[in-house]
């Protein structure tokens, strides 16, 4: 395909924009303008740097059942065996390169990780996936096990309409296990009750997950079957990860962008959108010297939240309803705050082998109903190359789900990072006095919402379809809770169509609405 001349203009640096940009390189003549708002590329998935201690805002998980994504990540980042935790402390494979050194792609390597997630609750961890051990029983006492098995049965004869995600949830995990294991963190991460949330949430994050596939997992374990299906997200052992954590693959991949003649300015905020005729024609910025400059193009691609998009809107009569519905779609905003400590009081009692006796864990849910803390991230497993004194210090990642303007959103940084250590000594999981440093992270719009008037959205999305050089990629660009490679979808998708001179936006859309699942986080 061959387009001389044209420009593409897209909007965000994130993982959508990032691969919109590399796949028109890929395959058109079209050139691409990426423009970041922020100073940071690759969005939710960057990876900040603090001191030297990586921090992996929200945790990413590399999986996914598509292969196009799964190719995309090994040509920018190719697969390398993890180092035993002995490699990384006697010094050894300090080149993980595949094919010798390269002193341009040394550290663009993948690494294989061991995945481990567990519940925090009734000062337990519980496996997540929730699983039928006996450690599990045991942690929920016998009354709360006989109520489980009990609501858990009735779940199976009565289904209740899933109208809410709370009803969701109770269709396939029964509601004691509800209770326990889904409802108040679910009220953290979103601020709202589950029953007044959608059920669409549930229906993209787990769609295939209930106590029956996990019977099933554990069968085929314990006979030593291996499934030649599908096998659920939620259930998945490994997965491949960046060295240096998420933002290296973005930033590796926006740098082959650049060499390839792409433009990626940064800071660049976009304060208007021209149309003509039903085209985008141009786009107005405001750059970081705080003057304004309007750039043409022949195709715009927004991963910007549709909020702003409507609001950036010129030129065309945008209907009452339509600008109602996107001013008022809800959005969570996301906290970080990094801990350096010289230990964890929890020691590991998984069989997996640890360094030092440590916790094998990604991250952990915290359930308890006493601390407002939703996740805790233990970057030294993720990576060990995230942290800078591996051997000797814990660096984790605290994570608190919140509105942009709210008391937590609005509290200093120092108030905000002394609740959060007193937090986690409070359910045991550090002492002050081990704290030898630590940061704070805020993120807005990091999770689209599923209530209010997200419900009347494809009427926003019909008006946009109208417009037939705008695709709408991403999580934000779409308002939908993507995860990486969806995201990474949708802007695949949109090239395809510019590709195939193809106008209908239907493919672009229905990324993440299918029934199978692809990655998870």
């Amino acid at each position: 395909m061959k387009e001389e001349n044209k420009k593409a203009i897209i909007v965000g640096a994130g993982p959508a924009g990032i691969t919109a940009a590399y796949e028109l390189q890929e395959r058109t003549d079209i050139h691409p303008v990426i423009l970041e708002e922020t100073e940071a590329i690759g969005g939710i998935s960057q990876t900040v740097n603090y001191k030297g201690n990586r921090m992996d805002i929200g945790g990413h998980r590399f999986f996914s059942k598509s292969k196009r994504v799964t190719d995309f990540w090994q040509k920018i980042m190719p697969l390398q065996g993890a180092p035993s935790q002995d490699d990384i402390i006697i010094g050894k494979k300090k080149n993980l390169s595949p094919n010798g050194p390269d002193p341009e792609k040394e550290d663009r390597v993948m690494l294989e990780r061991e995945r481990v997630s567990r519940i925090f609750y009734l000062r337990h961890f519980f496996d997540y996936p929730i699983s039928l051990k006996w450690s599990t029983f045991s942690g929920m006492g016998l009354w709360r096990t006989v109520r489980a098995g009990f609501g858990y049965l009735k779940a199976t004869i009565v289904k209740l309409p899933e109208t809410s995600l709370e009803n969701f949830y109770i269709n396939r995990f029964g509601r004691q296990l509800y209770s326990m294991f889904f409802e108040d963190y679910t009220e953290k991460v979103w601020g709202i009750h589950p029953s007044k949330l959608g059920a669409d949430w549930g229906s993209q994050r787990v769609k295939g997950l209930s106590i029956l596939t996990i019977i099933k997992d554990m069968l085929s374990k314990a006979l030593g079957i291996k499934g030649k299906g599908k096998v659920e997200t939620s259930l998945i052992e490994s997965f491949v990860y960046p060295k240096l954590g998420p933002g290296q693959l973005w930033e590796a991949a926006a740098e082959d962008v650049k060499k390839r003649g792409g433009e990626i300015y940064m800071q660049s905020k976009v304060t208007g959108i021209q149309i003509t005729d039903g085209h985008v024609v141009s786009v107005e910025v405001l750059m970081p010297d705080g003057s304004k400059q309007q750039m043409d193009c022949k195709y715009l691609f927004s991963s910007m939240p549709i909020k702003d998009l409507i609001a950036c809107i010129k030129g065309i009569e945008i209907p009452e309803d339509v600008r109602r519905i996107a001013s008022e779609l809800p959005y969570r905003d996301f906290i970080t705050v990094g801990l350096l400590v010289k230990k964890l009081n929890m020691h590991n009692q998984t069989s997996i082998k640890t360094y030092k006796n440590r916790i094998p864990d990604t991250w952990i849910y915290i359930q308890e109903r006493d601390v407002k803390i939703g996740r805790l991230q233990v970057f030294n497993n993720w990576s060990p190359y995230l942290i800078k004194d591996f051997k000797e210090t814990m660096w984790i990642g605290l994570e608190y789900f919140c509105s942009e303007g709210d008391e937590l959103w609005q509290m200093s940084k120092e108030d905000f990072i002394n609740m959060a250590i007193k937090e986690l000594v409070s359910i045991g999981f550090i002492e002050a006095s081990d704290v030898l440093d630590s940061t704070q992270v805020k993120i807005r719009k990091a999770y689209p919402s599923y209530f209010g008037s997200y419900y009347e959205l494809d009427k926003v999305k019909h008006f946009l379809n109208q417009i037939d050089n705008l695709y709408c990629v991403g999580r934000n660009g779409q308002h939908r809770y993507n995860n990486m490679d969806h995201s990474m979808l949708t802007a695949m998708e949109a090239v395809d169509a510019i590709c195939n001179g193809n106008n209908n936006k239907q493919a672009i859309w229905a990324v993440n609405t299918e029934e199978d699942y692809h990655e998870t986080k």
